[in-house]
């Protein structure tokens, strides 16, 4: 059955998943991020796709039939009514919201604090992969990792890495010493230098809010504070730059010692 009005059931349950009112579900919209939810092992729900899909739609849905999630054809306008994006793609998929764990011995984390901006949460997340960290911990009051717009900008990371949110800062004090890891806060100023720090060393560090930076309760906890040293006339780096900066740094002395992820 091809499904055309925008009042349809499937439609208006996919636009409160969409809008974060379906916690247990997520919104996977695009060919890209499409592709990597189902190369995951993340539950899918449902399809939604045009009646007459691109050619890599077509193989997204032949993956989907595979693995029996279940397809429904919409038109064009209908699909875009619950699109989040100017030009909506040819496929949507509602997925299981994942419940990621810390697993093993991790030698390095990276914390954010309050990070409020989806693009900068996301950009983060795949800075994180790239640099061969562990998982990300996030604190109560930043925004949702598995939110439509810090998905698209992870672009595929948050299904492989795992993402642990809304806790409280006593809890992260808490995980950093059960797990044996030197708690850090990025500030702007008042820290040793980024490269002085030995990353080899097993740690978490955080990021803070993009604009009160880290609380004064992690930052009081921390076991040491890093900056970045700016020219005068720059006050800060955004939190994702920052974070790159920091993040690239602690790959390149790890590598040199060969730790692992």
């Amino acid at each position: 059955m091809l499904i055309s009005s925008p009042a349809n059931e499937r439609l208006k349950h996919a636009r409160r998943v969409r809008d974060g009112l379906e916690q247990d579900e997520i919104f996977v919209e695009g060919e890209r991020l499409a592709a990597e939810c189902i190369a995951s092992e993340i539950e899918l729900i449902q399809g939604l796709h045009i009646p007459t899909p691109r050619k890599l739609t077509r193989s997204l849905i032949t993956q989907l039939r595979r693995r029996n999630c279940p397809l429904f054809e919409v038109t064009h306008e209908a699909l875009a009514t619950i699109s989040d994006t100017v030009t909506p793609p040819g496929i949507i998929l509602l997925a299981r919201r994942p419940n990621p764990v810390l697993s093993g011995q991790p030698t390095l984390l990276v914390g954010l604090d309050e990070v409020q901006d989806p693009g900068n949460l996301g950009t983060i997340l795949r800075t994180t992969e790239a640099a061969g960290a562990n998982a990300i911990l996030t604190t109560r009051g930043s925004v949702d990792a598995y939110s439509a717009k810090a998905l698209r900008s992870a672009m595929g990371s948050t299904f492989r890495l795992p993402v642990v949110g809304g806790l409280a800062v006593p809890q992260v004090i808490e995980m950093s010493r059960s797990l044996g890891l030197t708690l850090l806060a990025s500030v702007s100023h008042g820290g040793i230098e980024y490269t002085d720090y030995d990353w080899r060393a097993p740690s978490l560090v955080f990021f803070g809010n993009e604009g009160r930076g880290i609380s004064a309760e992690l930052a009081s906890a921390s076991d040491h504070k890093i900056q970045i040293s700016l020219a005068s006339t720059v006050e800060s780096l955004n939190v994702g730059a920052a974070a790159a900066v920091v993040l690239f740094e602690a790959k390149r002395q790890r590598s040199t010692s060969n730790i692992t992820s």
